[in-house]
């Protein structure tokens, strides 16, 4: 592709640097996994869609610019290098409306797409059980048909979001005699519905960044199905490759980790030793953004995200976990003074776990990329 920008897009990151600018808060918002940093943190998503920016790839009439993929990958270049708000709507923008695109109805994508670009509905994934993590063909929640819709019954786990949100979406076994990756239906679930009991988990910091969803006969209505009955995991897969493939980590959060990281190595008076790490993580970073600049040329073509997405994956999960130790060691004490590097390389540690475990990658890559044997 041709890295560099035409007049239009140069001339909208220009505007999101200026209105970042003008607009970040000074202030850090308290966290989203709090109930008070939720709710700023909701607030946050309005403002942003007020000036048009919580979507910008998206059609206008949803709320977005209908923006190309590269002025979204350049937009979240701007935001993280402008330390602005965590997403606390990431799984609905990221995750859920790419499968609403792909696969929902017209009635739904109305319905259901506007809220969540203003941050009025803020969904949770609900895909592991505590049997079934990565493998989400093992889950054992159910979905039984009923007059107009489903019941669901079962038990989500480690269900981010899920103690403040709306609601949430989810895989549910519709047939329970089908095989593994199949009878399964993927719906969409009010968390403040007859039958849900929300159990917030709190994290090392106590703060519950996760929540147990229990699900005793809870109704869904027909409408609320995304694709045909049965066939949930083929529509988990477009779900499951944004995730992975480009979507949720955009290069544009470790772009700005590793342009601080390089900041901090200079202002230690470049210690001797670690030079060659800083420098692993800042090409890192930049491989990653060129890499995500062929899959945007590549889908703009008219291609699609598929398994490949796991080694995406692999890629900037790893690249999370060294930047951040490179920080920590670096800085040493002073590092978990301030929260920025010690609250980010917790979180990196999560990396090769959710989005499906990196030995569930590794396989991916190895039986669907590669070809090889199972």
């Amino acid at each position: 592709m041709d890295l560099d920008l035409d007049d239009r897009a140069a001339g909208f990151r220009d505007e999101v640097r200026a209105w970042l600018a003008e607009n970040v808060p000074k202030t850090p918002l308290a966290s989203f996994d709090t109930a008070t940093g939720f709710e700023e943190h909701r607030a946050w998503e309005a403002k942003l869609a007020d000036a048009r920016l919580s979507v910008v790839s998206w059609p206008e009439e949803f709320g977005g610019q209908d923006r190309t993929l590269l002025e979204w990958v350049l937009f979240e270049e701007e935001y993280y290098a402008a330390r602005a708000p965590g997403r606390v709507s990431q799984n609905g923008i990221f995750m859920l409306a790419p499968t609403l695109f792909s696969h929902g109805t017209d009635e739904q994508r109305h319905r259901i797409l506007p809220a969540m670009a203003r941050g009025q509905e803020i969904w949770a994934q609900a895909w592991s059980e505590p049997e079934a993590g990565s493998d989400i063909a093992a889950l054992r929640s159910t979905a039984r048909r009923t007059e107009g819709g489903w019941l669901l019954t079962g038990q989500k786990t480690w269900s981010s979001r899920a103690s403040f949100a709306d609601r949430a979406f989810g895989l549910f076994r519709s047939d329970p005699e089908a095989r593994r990756h199949h009878g399964l239906t993927y719906v969409m679930v009010d968390l403040r519905a007859e039958g849900v009991t929300v159990r917030p988990i709190p994290q090392l910091d106590g703060e519950p960044g996760f929540a147990e969803l229990f699900f005793d006969d809870v109704f869904v209505p027909d409408r609320d199905v995304i694709g045909e009955p049965g066939e949930g995991w083929r529509v988990a897969m477009t779900t499951a490759n944004n995730e992975r493939g480009l979507s949720l980590r955009s290069p544009g959060r470790f772009l700005a980790a590793a342009d601080a990281l390089v900041r901090e190595w200079r202002d230690a008076g470049r210690p001797a030793g670690t030079a060659e790490r800083v420098a692993d993580a800042w090409i890192g970073a930049r491989a990653y953004q060129l890499y995500t600049f062929g899959t945007v040329s590549r889908l703009e073509a008219g291609g699609k995200l598929g398994p490949e997405s796991s080694v995406n994956k692999l890629f900037w999960s790893r690249l999370d976990v060294d930047l951040h130790e490179t920080a920590l060691d670096l800085l040493g004490p002073e590092a978990e003074v301030g929260p920025e590097w010690t609250d980010g390389w917790l979180f990196s540690l999560a990396g090769p776990i959710y989005g499906g475990t990196d030995q569930i990658q590794r396989s991916t890559v190895a039986e669907r990329v590669l070809g090889l044997p199972r």
